[in-house]
């Protein structure tokens, strides 16, 4: 990529290909006739000129292909859309609930699109038209890119399934600190993850209820399947939270559980050695007329009345039943 934010630039042959253009080279090919496809990190102070400047596209337009936060969503201009989505992170050394956001504004004539870091799914159009398999219109390209962007989510929402089904397993016979940090892991990432797939949702959605004129009624339906397969997503995710909170509610249970077995033994220990604390003491004391002060079997018979105290507490105990 080219230091002043131009990522690539291609011209449709409405065949499956595309020719590839360079930056110098934009300006005479966006007043063409032909559907050009441009791709800007939104960064540099180059993109924010040739947006600014050369791009001839809506000022709401260029201020949301240039924004640094934004979440999912759809908005019409005219008969153009502007566009805002999110893609699983499949770079190197990244977390892929760390979504990469990708803004769009297309028309029949023209799809600009920004980033910060780069979306395998872009690089996936890009060599679909290398092998002259790619997009031939703006419609076209848009119901690629939205597939692409929600295909790529299945991989990882199926390894958080599989994460919690182990976790299932593990849990029923344990309830280790390590256990309960992946249970905290996964909600995080599930979390992340409807962060942003509820809204792309609705984006999705409202993309293709609303009347575009070079967006078929076919192309529609293909929109709308592609937002049932990522509303089946999010549905899996939920699912994929209340396992996790079953999982974590058992282990809660277990550890209360444990926790009061301990505290009850506990509590049958100090009722039986209360009272003979208390006579210990008593006979412990250090004044005259102590009974049995003069007596050498006086510290054999009181031990023996200890035992009696204890064996009768016990007999107490297992009558009702508090062993």
């Amino acid at each position: 990529m080219q230091t002043n934010g131009f990522s690539h630039a291609v011209v449709f042959d409405g065949k499956g290909g595309a020719t590839n253009i360079s930056f110098e080279q934009l300006d005479e090919n966006i007043n063409s006739n032909k559907l050009v496809w441009v791709h800007f990190d939104y960064s540099t102070p180059d993109t924010i000129d040739w947006l600014t400047n050369k791009s001839g596209i809506d000022q709401i337009a260029i201020e949301a292909l240039l924004t640094k936060e934004t979440r999912p969503r759809t908005t019409f201009l005219n008969d153009s859309i502007l566009l805002a989505l999110r893609g699983i992170n499949l770079n190197p050394n990244s977390t892929p609930e760390d979504m990469i956001s990708i803004r769009l504004f297309i028309n029949k004539n023209i799809i600009i699109s920004t980033k910060k870091r780069d979306l395998l799914s872009v690089r996936d159009i890009l060599e679909y038209f290398k092998e002259g398999i790619g997009p031939k219109t703006s419609a076209e390209f848009l119901i690629e890119l939205t597939n692409r962007l929600t295909i790529r989510m299945e991989d990882n929402i199926n390894d958080i399934e599989e994460r919690v089904s182990n976790l299932e397993e593990i849990s029923v016979d344990s309830d280790n600190s390590e256990l309960r940090a992946q249970i905290s892991e996964i909600k995080r990432e599930t979390i992340s993850l409807k962060k942003y797939l509820s809204p792309q949702k609705e984006a999705m959605y409202k993309l293709y209820n609303q009347k575009v004129s070079w967006v078929s009624e076919y192309e529609k339906v293909q929109l709308r399947e592609i937002t049932d397969q990522l509303m089946r997503y999010i549905e899996e995710l939920d699912s994929i939270k209340d396992k996790v909170s079953v999982i974590q509610e058992n282990i809660s249970q277990r550890l209360s559980e444990q926790m009061n077995q301990k505290m009850y033994v506990l509590s049958i220990i100090s009722a039986v050695f209360l009272p003979l604390g208390f006579l210990t003491g008593l006979f412990g004391i250090n004044v005259g007329g102590i009974p049995g002060a003069e007596s050498k079997e006086s510290f054999y018979i009181f031990i023996i009345v200890l035992i009696a105290i204890v064996g009768l507490q016990l007999y107490i105990f297992k009558k009702k039943r508090w062993l």
